[in-house]
């Protein structure tokens, strides 16, 4: 459904710029260039707001390192590179591109699950099937539906896919989950908790996970952004439900440049073990070489 919407989103965009160059050509080729590029200098603008804010909340918190001018402008100029790549390309076209791997045999390797995060699809992790694929990890990547709704309402994707995994490798698997698939992976623990949930994963890898809200959650209206608001009602009745040693289950990567889920610390779950990146935005982390490759390191050593 979300490529969908995408697609049609970018034929607008594609629409929008043929009629400002036929109509304006004539009369200034720089001012028809100008206007049909409008949409995309507001995309940057907003952007760059982010991380003004961002960089404005992570300094008054002081609870993590302050990034440095030039660490932002990068992580400004990576996450547009970043955006377009998956929400123009990735989501809207290749998002099964990479089909989940499942092998006929067990390979003696544990499984994982990948779950996204919001108005995202499976698209973010076809960068991570095949080097799963390679390493002997059965995977399956979720695609949550429907994009607006309530956190709660994932769970039954991600106890299906954890089913899946499990079945054929006959281990508890991985989740790793970015940005609001972390919350989903809490919100899947505590709908499941009479099945024994906590020894049916091994570990949760979070990353640029809103596990106490984020400051730009107060400007959603969807039902989902509200419940990331920061200490938003649902997230105080999450924590109140969770055992105290399930945190113990959990990695979560945070980082001082991440321009949707900040200040900065809000992405650390207390109890829980936690990855500090310098300079990393927030979509960018799934693309990460440290991220992915400390990842598969922790993988690599749950099976040996």
């Amino acid at each position: 459904m979300l490529a969908r919407y995408q697609k049609a989103f970018l034929a607008s965009q594609l629409l929008y710029a043929l009629i400002c160059l036929v109509w304006l050509w004539s009369y200034s080729p720089g001012v028809a260039l100008l206007c049909a590029l409008v949409p995309w200098l507001l995309f940057a603008a907003v952007l760059g707001l982010e991380f003004a804010l961002m960089q404005r909340l992570n300094r008054r918190r002081a609870d993590a390192p302050v990034a440095s001018p030039l660490q932002v402008l990068w992580a400004w100029c990576t996450e547009m590179r970043t955006a377009l790549l998956i929400f123009c390309w990735r989501q809207p076209f290749r998002a099964h591109a990479e089909p989940d791997w499942l092998p006929a045999q067990p390979t003696g390797k544990r499984g994982v699950v990948l779950v996204h995060g919001f108005v995202c699809n499976r698209g973010v992790w076809l960068p991570w099937i095949p080097r799963l694929k390679a390493a002997g990890h059965a995977c399956v990547a979720v695609s949550l539906e429907p994009v607006i709704g309530s956190i709660d309402a994932y769970a039954a994707a991600v106890e299906a896919a954890v089913q899946r995994v499990t079945a054929v490798t006959g281990m508890p698997p991985v989740l790793v989950c970015h940005s609001m698939g972390g919350l989903v992976a809490r919100a899947w623990l505590r709908a499941y908790a009479g099945t024994g949930v906590d020894q049916r994963v091994h570990h949760v890898m979070t990353l640029g996970t809103p596990h106490a809200g984020t400051w730009l959650g107060q400007f959603s209206h969807a039902e989902n952004g509200q419940q990331m608001r920061l200490e938003s009602p649902w997230l105080q009745r999450l924590r109140a439900d969770e055992p105290a040693e399930r945190a113990g289950l959990f990695t979560c990567w945070y980082s001082n440049c991440d321009n949707i889920v900040f200040p900065a610390t809000v992405a650390a779950l207390p109890g829980a073990r936690h990855r500090f990146l310098s300079g990393v935005p927030h979509l960018h982390m799934v693309l990460n070489e440290q991220v992915v490759q400390s990842c598969l390191e922790e993988l690599a050593a749950s099976t040996r």
